[in-house]
């Protein structure tokens, strides 16, 4: 009996021989090539097998159950998927989950402290109404604590202007830094008013660049 996942058998060719060998499909293909990773999300560490197409975004949402992390374009383009690897923002959907073994992964679901406390930057969203259908919030949220950290240690912008370019320290968060550096996140709903605000009520916690799921690890 021929079962679903057997290769098509090969037609006969019209003189009665065998014909060309059958292409094999990406389907037949899936499975051959896994290895096992091992990430700590959250700080918990999880030994996983996976197929070497798997990427960060669909190991969190697919092997994990941490749904936070939005598929929105799967291209890198909207930002919804941003996550936090090795504490610095990067696009879950544009990862490949095998290329990060050993790595620390930090999503939404990790920013509140461990008794539930949380985050500066979730409270802060709260307070100024920066969502409406909340899709790309969990990654609003990532990129943001990403951009904390960036202008903690004086990482410049696009924007950034020619003497404060030349300064060491922080980098000032101005309206315009914020919207540059969150540019790479889309909000459909147009919340951006208020997360550029909510950004910046945040940046004045001492705590907004740190996670839960830092202090769990």
């Amino acid at each position: 009996m021929a079962h679903a996942t057997d290769p098509p058998t090969p037609r006969p060719a019209p003189d009665g021989g065998a014909g060309p060998a059958p292409h094999t499909s990406d389907d037949a293909l899936a499975g051959t090539a896994r290895s096992r990773v091992a990430l700590r999300v959250n700080g918990v560490r999880h030994d996983l097998d996976l197929d070497h197409r798997v990427t960060l975004l669909d190991a969190l949402r697919e092997h994990l159950d941490l749904t936070g992390a939005k598929k929105g374009c799967n291209h890198g383009q909207c930002g919804a998927c941003t996550v936090l690897v090795d504490g610095r923002r990067a696009n879950g959907c544009l990862l490949l989950a095998v290329a990060l073994d050993g790595c620390a992964i930090t999503t939404v679901e990790g920013l509140a402290g461990p008794d539930g406390t949380l985050h500066p930057l979730q409270r802060a969203f709260m307070d100024h109404d920066a969502f409406q259908c909340g899709y790309c919030t969990p990654g609003q949220l990532c990129s943001a604590v990403g951009v904390l950290r960036e202008a903690a240690v004086g990482h410049p912008s696009h924007v950034t202007a020619g003497a404060a370019l030349a300064e060491s320290g922080p980098a000032v968060l101005t309206t315009e830094e914020i919207r540059e550096r969150l540019s790479g996140n889309l909000c459909r709903c147009g919340a951006y008013p208020a997360i550029v605000r909510a950004v910046a009520d945040a940046e004045a916690h001492a705590a907004a660049t740190t996670t839960g799921a830092e202090v769990t690890a």
